[in-house]
C-alpha cells in the first residue's frame, strides 16, 4: 500500500475534528454551495500515517481526511500535522471517480483510495486529485457508493 498505513471509518460530519468541520462550512460558504452536511450520504474518515520517513525528516507524518458525498456534491478536507489544511470539492456531475488501483499511477505508485478528475470547485482548470483509503469495508462501501452516486448525477 505504499508509504502509507491508512484506516478509514464511517462516521457523521459532526464526528470529524472540529476544525476539520469548521474548515468544510467555511468553504461552503466562500462557495454558496448547498447546504452539504444535511445532504450527506455518507461520510467517511481516514487516518494515514506516513511509514516511509524521508531522508531529512519533512513531510507530514500523519494526515487525516474527511469526505462528504451528497447527490450532487463530492467534498473533502485534509489536515496535515506539517501541511495544514485544504478543503476541495466537486459537483458530482463534471468529475471521473474511480478506484486508484485502476488508474496508470497505480502501477508506478501503489496505493489504495480514489482519483477524482474534472473540474472543481476553487479551480481555474481542469486537474485530477487523490484520496487516500484502506482497503476495509468502510472504504469499499464508499467507493462503491460514490461510484454510483457520479453515475446518477450524469443522468
Amino acid at each position: 500500500m505504499g508509504d502509507w498505513r491508512r484506516t478509514t471509518r464511517e462516521c457523521s460530519f459532526e464526528s470529524l475534528q472540529s476544525g476539520m468541520i469548521a474548515a468544510v462550512n467555511k468553504h461552503i460558504e466562500q462557495y454558496n454551495l448547498e447546504d452539504i452536511p444535511s445532504k450527506a450520504i455518507m461520510c467517511i474518515e481516514t487516518s494515514s500515517e506516513n511509514i516511509r520517513k524521508g531522508i531529512f525528516g519533512s513531510g507530514d507524518e500523519t494526515v487525516l481526511t474527511g469526505v462528504l458525498l451528497t447527490p450532487h456534491w463530492l467534498i473533502w478536507a485534509i489536515d496535515g500535522d506539517r501541511s495544514g489544511g485544504v478543503v476541495m470539492s466537486a459537483r458530482l456531475a463534471e468529475v471521473v471517480v474511480q478506484d486508484y488501483a485502476e488508474t496508470q499511477y497505480a502501477k508506478m505508485v501503489p496505493d489504495d483510495g480514489l482519483e477524482v478528475s474534472g473540474s472543481f470547485t476553487d479551480a481555474l482548470e481542469k486537474g485530477s486529485a487523490f484520496i487516500g483509503l484502506d482497503k476495509g469495508v468502510a472504504a469499499q462501501k464508499f467507493k462503491d457508493v460514490v461510484t454510483r452516486a457520479v453515475q446518477d448525477a450524469k443522468k
